[in-house]
């Protein structure tokens, strides 16, 4: 008898558990879309280039067209779904939509999990390809423009909403930090 292509598996997606069969090879983007329902994360590139599909596994960024369903398990995925607080969005949600944050709003929801990983990111001092002094005891640098811009670098807008998307990450920083 060939071995099977199928696997039973338990995702726990927004803090439910879901269990389900999937195919070997299906990614975690189509088990979400396809499988759950979940159509807010979306399918752009499907070959990890555009940031549309971005969604948290254990509060990192993934680009879940390029991730497998099986090697999620046992991992908490958040997505669009569950960023907001009931009818209370997310900072960054909230940013976004103050200050026209999108255009089109097909990559909307990947960009808006990407925000929300760079802001824990730079809070926890993680370098990037535009920060200057990159050594621990330097501590978090300014988030500045070009850092935001940096971090995002791999979300892509079609509709060239970026000013509002850098202005709509800075402001959830912000808010963050006045929270904290």
């Amino acid at each position: 008898m060939p071995p099977s292509t199928s696997s039973d598996l338990t995702l726990s997606v927004n803090g439910d558990k879901y269990t389900l069969t999937v195919d070997h090879r299906t990614t975690l983007l189509d088990a979400l879309r396809e499988r759950l329902d979940m159509t807010g994360t979306k399918k752009g590139c499907d070959q990890g280039q555009c940031g549309a599909c971005t969604v948290l596994v254990d509060g990192r960024r993934s680009v879940a067209c390029l991730q497998l369903a099986v090697a999620a398990e046992g991992r908490e995925i958040t997505t669009i779904e569950g960023v907001a607080e009931g009818d209370r969005l997310h900072p960054v949600q909230q940013a976004f939509l103050e200050l026209d944050g999108y255009q089109c709003g097909y990559c909307t929801p990947g960009q808006i999990c990407s925000a929300i990983a760079v802001i824990e990111e730079h809070a926890a001092g993680w370098p990037s390809a535009a920060t200057d002094d990159v050594r621990p005891e330097a501590g978090p640098p300014p988030l500045t423009p070009e850092e935001i811009r940096e971090r995002m670098s791999g979300n892509l807008c079609r509709c060239g909403a970026y000013v509002s998307i850098v202005q709509a990450v800075a402001r959830a920083a912000e808010s963050k930090g006045a929270a904290a």
